[in-house]
């Protein structure tokens, strides 16, 4: 059987993609990359937001995918918007990777007064103002090799990453400080992979099936229906941690002001993933009155 894997071009993209054709080659089914320029790759001279937020690196990826010109889309998960087009589903989540963020460059205990540090992430913004208001926080966008050597240039200290990307990329050693997800709560789906397929397409539904990691699949959609209720995307400063433990689930919820003034967050444990994510949204939502944070919008 042979399957053709859509990708961003991306060199990190790359890497995961070439990781999905290890993992169905050790299942002795062949594959072979189909790349795709998304319209996030092409502009990286405006932030996100201004693109339209998350569906800027997957549209593209997920029309090719319902063309017929792949079998099976790969996606970073944390780049998908949380809803699934029509025609597709999301078929497959391996293993996850470290979900955490890290500072590259120094530590968040040895920025001076007044530092910079750069990303593009509201969240991490928010969440770095949150404990350090006299942060100098700008934005970045650009592959990771660009955001890695920003340290190195420009007059910033330190940027912001997600350590499974530094994982892939043989990175890790960079990492200055691991940020401690209790606190600097994750956005959700970060470290994981999502595979999606065409609904009628069985066969290569199927071939996905042995990566598949249950406690994975159902972290994600926790956390995509915590994201799916709030009505929120990578724009907003919001994010979610799902992990099975002790024959549960728990899922860590946040929301924050654009400028890290107040912010809500709760932790629901159950069995039920979605049922969990739209219940942990809601009550940070309305019970906590999370959408009346400053600046916040869904």
């Amino acid at each position: 059987m042979s399957v053709r894997l859509a990708t961003r071009r991306s060199p990190l993209a790359l890497l995961q993609a070439r990781y999905v054709q290890e993992r169905l080659l050790a299942l002795d089914i062949v594959s072979e990359l189909v790349l795709v320029d998304t319209s996030g790759d092409a502009t990286t001279d405006v932030s996100l937001s201004s693109l339209g937020g998350q569906g800027v690196f997957t549209l593209e990826v997920q029309r090719a995918l319902l063309r017929g010109d792949a079998d099976v889309a790969v996606h970073s998960a944390k780049d998908l918007p949380s809803t699934t087009p029509e025609g597709l589903s999301l078929s497959c989540v391996p293993e996850r990777r470290d979900p955490v963020d890290v500072l590259v460059g120094r530590s968040l205990a040895g920025l001076g007064p007044g530092a910079t540090v750069a990303t593009g992430s509201p969240r991490r913004r928010a969440l770095l103002l949150e404990r350090r208001p006299d942060l100098n926080i700008v934005e970045l966008r650009g592959n990771m090799a660009t955001r890695l050597a920003a340290p190195e240039r420009d007059g910033i200290d330190a940027v912001v990453a997600a350590a499974a990307a530094l994982e892939r990329l043989g990175e890790s050693s960079r990492a200055a400080e691991r940020l401690d997800p209790e606190w600097f709560v994750p956005q959700v789906g970060q470290g994981s992979l999502a595979l999606e397929t065409r609904i009628d397409d069985d066969d290569a539904a199927l071939s996905l099936a042995a990566l598949n990691d249950l406690d994975a699949f159902e972290a994600l959609a926790a956390e995509r229906a915590f994201l799916r209720e709030l009505g929120a995307g990578c724009s907003v400063p919001a994010g979610a941690f799902a992990m099975w433990g002790s024959g549960s689930l728990s899922v860590s919820g946040l929301m924050i002001a654009y400028d890290g003034s107040r912010s809500v967050r709760h932790r629901v444990t159950g069995r039920d993933p979605a049922a969990l994510g739209v219940s942990l949204a809601r009550f940070l939502r309305d019970d906590l009155d999370g959408a009346s944070l400053p600046g916040w919008r869904s």
